[in-house]
């Protein structure tokens, strides 16, 4: 295992930290490890009574184009994951959710980043009004489940979390 010997703080922004710690390998050898520090999240897979899944298609800043999502968002300080998990799904989408269930969760970028994502199945689905944070422009798309599938091949669907948790929902 690494073992750190030291840590320096690089930055700090409101969504991520970034620290470079020195670390001594298991042979002796030393190096340097780069980490983005990220709280943890939490993945929604909405699944509405008609067979849908309620994806949402958003900008990201950093690729500069729309991509095509399950709901997620960041767990607020003293927010449990399930709390957080509902309160995106309003934001997002407008729903409220009457069955909400954990179903698995993994990490983002483990060989960077610190971030683990709560995956959780939402049933029950109520319709609502969104309300999406400020910042975020937010459309709602259904696709049938059975879809999926097509969706990741055609790289309709080319998120990590959305991948993970949608092919996660195919199995249950």
């Amino acid at each position: 295992m690494e073992r750190a010997l030291s840590s320096r703080r690089i930055f700090q922004g409101r969504v991520v930290g970034l620290r470079v710690d020195e670390v001594e390998f298991p042979n002796g050898g030393r190096g340097a490890r780069e980490v983005v520090e990220h709280g943890e999240a939490v993945v929604i897979v909405p699944l509405d009574g008609q067979g849908n899944v309620l994806l949402v298609r958003q900008f990201r800043y950093a690729l500069g184009r729309d991509l095509l999502e399950l709901p997620a968002g960041g767990i607020d300080p003293g927010e449990k994951p399930e709390e957080a998990a509902l309160r995106e799904m309003r934001e997002e989408t407008g729903y409220e959710v009457g069955a909400l269930k954990r179903i698995g969760g993994f990490y983002s970028a483990p060989g960077f980043c610190t971030e683990f994502l709560h995956l959780f199945l939402a049933r029950d689905l109520r319709p609502g009004v969104a309300r999406p944070e400020e910042d975020e422009e937010i459309s709602l798309v259904p696709v049938p489940l059975s879809s999926v599938p097509d969706l990741v091949r055609r790289g309709e669907v080319r998120d990590a979390k959305s991948i993970a948790g949608l092919l996660q929902a195919l199995y249950l």
